[in-house]
C-alpha cells in the first residue's frame, strides 16, 4: 500500500506533529492495523479508504491502541488525499468512531470540523500535580484530563513524570494549557498511556481547547501553539456545537508498505 509522512500543523518539514497516512486499496482488519501502526512508531498512523470521491473511512492508531478522534493526523490524510487520491478536491467527509468530520481545503490551509466538546471541571485528581511537578489552577475531564496551569512559561518548562502519568485513574491522556503571550493559549499534551510521551501537536485536544478559552477569553476566532519541541500553530473557531480547526501542512515521506 502507498505509504506517507505529512509534517501536520506545520509550514516546513521538521515541524508541527508528523502523521503516517496509509491509503487502503481494501479495507484491513483493526489487528493488522493495530501491527502497521506499531511497526511505524508514530504518534498516530491513519488508515484511509476511498468509497467514493469526497468521502471516505477513515482509522487512526497509535503504536498501542485505536483512538476515537485524532486532528492532526486527519489534516496530514486530507493532505493527501487532494495532493494523491483525489488531486484537487476542496472538500473532503470522513467517516470515523467520531462520526462524520468534514475537511476544506482553502488553497494552502486545511480546516477540519471537529466536535465542540467542553470537558467537566472535576477536583484535582489524587497525584496529578506530582506527574506534572506543577501547580493545578483548575482541572476538567472529557477523554483526557485538561489543567489550566498558571502562564505560558510553566507550560513551556514543564518535565513531567511519565509514569505517574501512567498511574493516574483519569483519562487516556493529559493536556496543559495556559494563556499564551503572542497567541490567545497555549497547550502542551502528554499520552504515554498510549505510548506517546509527548505529542508534539494535537488536533484532538483542540476540541477541548476551543470550547473552554473560547468561554474564558470572550472570543470566537482564537490563535494557538502547542509549546512542544517541534511546536506547531493552530487557528481556532467556534461554530455553534463544533469547532473549526485549521492548519498547514507539508509532505516529509513518500514510499511503500509491503505487508505480503
Amino acid at each position: 500500500m502507498k505509504y506517507y509522512v505529512v509534517d501536520a500543523f506545520a509550514d516546513g518539514v521538521f515541524g508541527g506533529n508528523p502523521a503516517g497516512v496509509c491509503v487502503l486499496e481494501k479495507k484491513l482488519d483493526n489487528d493488522l492495523m493495530q501491527k502497521i501502526a506499531a511497526e511505524n512508531n508514530l504518534s498516530e498512523t491513519a488508515f484511509v479508504y476511498k468509497k467514493s470521491e469526497g468521502k471516505y473511512d477513515l482509522k487512526w492508531f497509535t503504536p498501542k491502541s485505536e483512538i476515537n478522534l485524532c486532528g492532526h493526523a486527519t489534516l496530514g490524510t486530507a493532505y493527501i488525499v487532494t495532493n494523491f487520491v483525489d488531486v484537487g478536491i476542496k472538500e473532503m467527509h470522513f467517516d470515523t468512531l467520531s462520526g462524520i468530520l468534514e475537511v476544506h481545503r482553502y488553497e494552502e490551509l486545511f480546516t477540519m470540523n471537529f466536535p465542540s466538546i467542553m470537558p467537566e471541571r472535576i477536583e484535582i485528581p489524587l497525584g496529578l500535580e506530582e506527574a506534572l511537578k506543577a501547580k493545578a489552577l483548575e482541572v476538567y475531564l472529557a477523554r483526557d484530563l485538561m489543567v489550566l496551569l498558571k502562564d505560558e512559561e510553566t507550560v513551556a518548562s514543564l518535565k513531567p513524570d511519565f509514569g505517574k502519568i501512567v498511574a493516574l485513574a483519569d483519562g487516556s491522556g493529559v493536556i496543559v494549557t495556559a494563556k499564551g503571550t503572542e497567541a490567545d493559549f497555549v497547550s502542551r499534551c502528554f499520552y504515554p498511556k498510549l505510548g506517546v510521551n509527548e505529542d508534539p501537536v494535537t488536533g484532538s485536544a483542540h476540541s477541548n481547547l476551543i470550547p473552554y478559552w473560547a468561554e474564558k477569553l470572550n472570543k470566537k476566532k482564537m490563535t494557538a501553539i502547542q509549546l512542544s519541541e517541534r511546536k506547531g500553530s493552530v487557528y481556532c473557531e467556534m461554530s455553534g456545537d463544533r469547532v473549526n480547526i485549521s492548519g498547514y501542512a507539508v509532505l516529509y515521506l513518500n514510499g511503500d508498505i509491503y505487508i505480503g
